[in-house]
């Protein structure tokens, strides 16, 4: 606090100077008395100066007033930034709530950003699409749980940077580690679960299990999402939708861990196979109902997907295949 009083005071008498020293406007009077600088001129201390000199200083004064009465109003729309939903990739450095498993550590965030990402849906529209081409073009290509793309490459496309997995598919990656944890090595795993599942103190069986990978194959990077990263996501849910996740018996899907973190670290999201939340009012699906109205253990698929869309709004996403009106 001691060094922004010294700032402050050392840009008042630059401002004060700058008055006293040249002719000034009754404008530049005004604003520096919003900024708390009142006339502490004295008779005499009125010079001459040449019109260049004065056009400068009087210039120089107004641009440190407008960055004065502007700072106020940035640090609020900084606020609301955070306040609002996930942050953007180019407002992180590192991703907090996503941890490193390793058997000696656990300290390590996620540390990955990418330009553009293919975030790809694991539904069946993208068969017969022929969009896998593109999709290896793009530079990071998310997935999820154990979406396959071997026999599918001509739609889905062949890489895959990240893969988003839930603590009911660990077991369907461990069963085939030889291919998931050695045959893509170079894929960062990021898994999820409760925190029953998920804890450190050797009660965890999945986590258990995932240290056990981790021991077996020490060059795969894989990544847990926090207690704190989870509650953080139900509480965008909630912002968002006005309900309380745990209330109505819902759990967040694995998309919807996905897009939060598709927005954390990606500057702009291309989707592709994923439906809107209007598709099922047109469309027979039995499943996507069946879990929007379940009282207990169940995805609200449909809410989810009206979520991307607002934040579709705000950040660069755009959704393909099927495309979405927006």
């Amino acid at each position: 606090m001691l060094e922004f009083d010294r700032a402050g005071k050392a840009i008042k008498n630059l401002l004060i100077w700058n008055l006293c020293d040249h002719e000034s406007t009754v404008a530049d009077w005004a604003c520096l008395s919003r900024v708390g600088v009142k006339n502490e001129c004295r008779p005499g201390h009125w010079k001459q100066g040449f019109a260049e000199g004065l056009d400068m200083n009087v210039l120089m004064l107004r641009w440190l007033c407008l960055l004065t009465l502007s700072l106020p109003l940035l640090f609020w729309v900084g606020h609301v930034m955070i306040r609002d939903g996930p942050s953007p990739a180019a407002a992180r450095k590192g991703l907090e709530g996503y941890k490193r498993i390793k058997p000696d550590r656990m300290d390590q965030i996620l540390d990955i950003n990418c330009s553009q990402c293919a975030l790809v849906s694991s539904s069946g529209q993208m068969l017969r699409v022929g969009a896998g081409e593109e999709i290896d073009k793009i530079g990071c290509v998310i997935r999820m749980n154990n979406a396959p793309t071997k026999g599918f490459e001509k739609d889905v496309g062949r890489r895959t940077t990240v893969r988003v997995v839930s603590h009911t598919s660990v077991p369907l990656l461990v069963k085939n580690e030889q291919y998931y944890f050695q045959q893509s090595a170079e894929t960062t795993y990021v898994f999820w679960g409760p925190e029953r599942n998920m804890r450190q103190d050797g009660k965890g069986h999945i986590f258990n299990a995932l240290l056990k990978m981790a021991k077996k194959y020490p060059n795969v990077r894989m990544y847990a999402v926090t207690k704190d990263k989870i509650e953080y996501c139900d509480g965008v849910f909630q912002n968002e939708t006005g309900k309380n996740r745990m209330k109505t018996g819902a759990f967040l899907s694995t998309g919807f861990f996905t897009m939060i973190l598709a927005i954390e670290m990606c500057d702009s999201i291309h989707v592709y196979g994923m439906i809107d939340d209007g598709y099922c009012r047109i469309n027979e699906c039995k499943m996507y109902k069946v879990h929007e109205h379940t009282q207990r253990g169940g995805h609200r698929f449909i809410t989810e997907k009206a979520i991307y869309a607002k934040w579709a709004a705000r950040h660069r996403i755009e959704f393909k295949h099927p495309s979405w009106s927006l």
